[in-house]
């Protein structure tokens, strides 16, 4: 399936994301552009172990990612679950960088099934 921008999603992406969100297989996955920019792939999972500084530290200064948080909390005494979507767009990155992965989360978030929340993040305070 082609996004708006002609990008697709590769199939490991879902796969990935499933994994997460039925298995709770990652604490998070990062997504990125191919070198080519014609498909969004699995960059680098996390094992469930993994912290929130460690996600953090995953996202580049200069350049565009896509990510899914599985976010674990205690509410009313129960352990749940929130999947983050972020959409990592640093103000240093190229403003084609930018405009790609704007024109292409809409699509890329409707095959990823069951996200929780969204993040639009331009740098590290807002995530």
């Amino acid at each position: 399936k082609t996004m708006s921008s002609g990008i697709v999603p590769d199939e490991e992406c879902v796969s990935r994301f499933n994994e997460l969100k039925l298995g709770h297989k990652y604490r998070y996955i990062v997504f990125r552009m191919n070198d080519d920019n014609t498909k969004v792939i699995v960059e680098k999972t996390a094992e469930p172990d993994a912290d929130y500084d460690a996600f953090v530290g995953e996202l580049p200064e200069n350049e565009c990612r896509y990510a899914v948080y599985d976010y674990q909390f205690d509410a009313d005494g129960r352990q749940q679950s929130k999947i983050l979507f972020v959409v990592w767009a640093p103000d240093t990155a190229k403003v084609k960088a930018k405009m790609l992965v704007a024109s292409s989360k809409d699509s890329f978030k409707k095959v990823l099934v069951g996200i929780g929340a969204e993040i639009q993040a331009t740098d590290l305070a807002e995530i």
